[in-house]
């Protein structure tokens, strides 16, 4: 009876093995959701508990999983369960395993390996599962000895939650089995595949989660959860791209290229850890960022999108930073900044400035303006007259400022008068007075004088003339001719910031005033003033010339014995006719040595002119009667075509010349005229007026020419009112009209 259940053991053995050997050669590396545990080989140990149902009496463990290093990594690698020596029997169902237990949540769902065993008197070997009801389901067993050690491989499904390899008195409860010969099963080069589908939990905090713009390195707290395997990577991605990676300690051993678990549940169930994230690398904006965490089954847990702000540069530049009111000196002391922010673009706002205000001896340091989008910096004051200098930088909302981006803005403060005072040593024939104004500088001037009995002030030619002397300039005028009397003089003199003064007095505190005594009196000589036009072919008192055409005024001054008045100037005034744009203008000649004078006058208008003497102090007065000069208008003609038959119509264009002188408002009109033969008059064809641009077109038909004639026409710009001009005709076209 025990020879034939030893063959029926050793013939189910052998179809396990066979089977087994068929999942092998199909079986291919853990995928996502699974991983693999080594057990006792390849210097790893076992991570499995060893038990005996008889309480320790009749079996005992052996280990040797780890040989030493450099050694063949399975030579004598074993874990086996042995009966004891020196009892006599075990009784049936009686049993001592070794057990492999998976984590929560996953099942093994492949045993590889390798048994052999020594077994003796209903001692068997088996190989089995638990799938989580506690019973043990067999899928390999063996009767009799086999010392050559064997290789298996078994798939499950579903997964079983336990792998337990024992050594069984296989007979009754009743019966027993004989221990005189020592019984053995063995175990190495375990392979399980553990089927962990659950993903793992992932959480993330810290500083750089917290709400607002974030800049530099800045910490996150990041953790996971996890029932199975335990959570092997956390990895922690901005936009998608890794910015940390923690790799926590997992019992693990490459094998085959492959990493396998050496222990059933290898990585830790709970970790947590810290980083700090380098935001310099992230372009300005607003980012996503997501903590990740995968276990050793590679099953991936990740924690939502969240937003976070980045800005690690400085803002640009204020744009258009100005003072209100200019950057010229001032004379209140208080300025209103103001100015442009520029685009942050996705970067954070722009949140506050920073100023300082530096001068001679002076330095506010670096101050802020808080606030959004703050744009301006009222009622700045300064300690005193003087040049400052107003630097100006932004900050965002980050932090994020930087002084090298700084605007400077001038502040230039002067409220003190200028010094001025008369010379006390007058260059001849000028009034000269000293300004000096040591901050904002002399600005302008003027110098008045007036006789003492008279209550206003003369303004003369003044001129600002400055010095090699910072802050210091003159005062120049020519010398009036002073009738006779006292006249004294007043200086005012205003510097760049608005403040002025005015002095009456010499810097050596004397009055600055000139006194002239007449001479005995001696009576003037009479003067008479000669003038006349003169252009083109004419001459007189009244001469008219073409359009654009300039005209010559002459004349001669002399004394009543008619001798001439050499050396003297004579005043002409020019008033140009109604409708001239051209204002009134006034020129002076000097007459020449015998009293003559010329005078060319420019193209223009019609005008009238007059020329007088205001005498001197030998001459008494002489004036003119006032001279005409008439100027033609300028028109132009053009008839198109110049041959045509009795009947047809001649196309007429041209155009007034309006030099000094708008186009009147309804137009300027015009006359088409004809010369008539018989009496070498010109006639009138037909009257039209110009656009605003002076232009005109007319047509005429031609209904009662017999036979062939030779037509003259000519336009002609009439007189009208405020058209400064006098009527001026155009060159005459000829056309050829032939009966038809």
């Amino acid at each position: 009876m025990t020879g034939t259940r030893s063959g029926v053991a050793r013939a189910v053995a052998l179809g396990v093995l066979l089977a087994l050997s068929v999942l092998l050669l199909g079986a291919s590396k853990a995928d996502a959701g699974k991983y693999a545990v080594a057990q006792c080989g390849w210097y790893v140990g076992a991570d499995a508990s060893w038990a005996d149902t008889t309480g320790g009496v009749k079996f005992r463990p052996d280990a040797y999983c780890t040989p030493p290093a450099g050694a063949d990594p399975f030579a004598g690698a074993h874990l086996k369960s042995l009966t004891r020596d020196g009892q006599v029997a075990v009784s049936g169902t009686r049993f001592a395993r070794w057990r492999w237990t998976t984590p929560p949540g996953t099942g093994i769902t492949q045993v590889r390996g390798t048994w052999w065993h020594a077994l003796h008197d209903g001692i068997e070997h088996r190989l089995g599962t638990d799938p989580g009801n506690g019973s043990f389901s067999v899928f390999a067993s063996a009767g009799a000895t086999d010392t050559a050690p064997r290789e298996f491989a078994v798939g499950f499904s579903p997964p079983q939650w336990a792998f337990e390899d024992r050594l069984l008195c296989a007979r009754a409860e009743s019966g027993s089995c004989s221990l005189e010969t020592t019984s053995w099963a063995a175990l190495r080069a375990l392979t399980i595949t553990i089927a962990d589908h659950s993903p793992p939990a992932a959480g993330l905090a810290g500083r750089l989660l917290a709400p607002g713009w974030h800049r530099g390195a800045e910490e996150i707290v990041f953790w996971g959860g996890e029932l199975g395997a335990g959570i092997r990577y956390a990895e922690t991605s901005v936009d998608g791209a890794r910015v940390d990676l923690t790799e926590y300690p997992c019992a693990k051993a490459l094998i085959g290229g492959e990493w396998r678990a050496t222990a059933m549940q290898p990585c830790p169930l709970g970790p947590s850890g810290t980083a700090a994230i380098d935001t310099t690398r992230l372009s300005d904006g607003r980012h996503g960022i997501r903590h990740c965490v995968t276990d050793f089954a590679r099953n991936v847990g990740c924690t939502p999108e969240m937003t976070i702000a980045i800005d690690n540069n400085p803002p640009a530049h204020p744009r258009g930073a100005g003072i209100s009111g200019g950057e010229g000196w001032r004379r209140v002391n208080d300025f209103d900044l103001s100015w442009s922010n520029p685009d942050q673009g996705p970067a954070s706002p722009i949140w506050g400035a920073y100023w300082r205000v530096t001068g001679p001896g002076y330095d506010t340091g670096s101050r802020l303006i808080p606030g959004l989008g703050v744009a301006a910096l009222p009622n700045l004051s300064v300690p005193g007259p003087g040049r400052y200098t107003l630097r100006l930088w932004l900050r965002d909302e980050a932090g994020n400022e930087s002084a090298a981006t700084a605007v400077e803005i001038p502040l230039r403060f002067d409220d003190l008068r200028p010094s001025v005072g008369f010379a006390a040593e007058m260059p001849e024939a000028q009034v000269q007075a000293e300004v000096t104004d040591v901050h904002s500088g002399p600005a302008s001037g003027q110098l008045l004088y007036r006789r003492l009995d008279a209550q206003e002030w003369i303004e003369l030619p003044t001129k600002l003339v400055r010095t090699d002397a910072p802050g210091r300039a003159h005062l120049v005028a020519p010398l009036p001719e002073l009738g006779y009397g006292t006249f004294v003089f007043r200086a005012d003199a205003a510097d760049a910031a608005g403040n002025s003064a005015s002095t009456t007095l010499r810097t050596d505190g004397t009055q600055m005033a000139i006194r002239k005594t007449p001479p005995p009196h001696v009576p003037k000589a009479k003067a008479r003033l000669f003038a006349r036009l003169r252009g083109g072919h004419g001459r007189g008192d009244s001469l008219t010339v073409r359009f654009g055409a300039p005209a010559l005024l002459s004349g001669r001054l002399t004394r009543a014995d008619g001798a001439g008045a050499g050396a003297r100037k004579l005043r002409v005034v020019s008033r140009p006719s109604r409708g001239a744009l051209a204002p009134v203008a006034v020129e002076t000649v000097t007459t020449g040595e015998r009293g003559g004078f010329e005078l060319r006058l420019p193209p223009g208008p019609s005008r009238r002119l007059t020329v007088t003497f205001a005498g001197d102090g030998g001459l008494e007065p002489a004036s003119r009667r006032a001279l005409e000069l008439r100027v033609r208008s300028g028109v132009s003609l053009r008839a198109v075509p110049q041959a045509l038959r009795t009947g047809e119509v001649v196309r007429l264009s041209g155009k007034v010349r309006s030099r000094g002188a708008p186009i009147p408002r309804r137009g300027k009109l015009v006359a088409i005229q004809y010369l008539e033969e018989a009496t070498r008059r010109w006639r009138p064809v037909l009257v039209t007026r110009t656009n605003h641009h002076g232009r005109f077109h007319a047509r005429y038909r031609f209904r009662y020419v017999t036979g062939e004639a030779a037509i003259r026409l000519r336009a002609t710009a009439l007189a009208e009112e405020r058209w400064p001009y006098a009527p001026g005709s155009s060159a005459a076209v000829t056309v050829q009209v032939q009966e038809s």
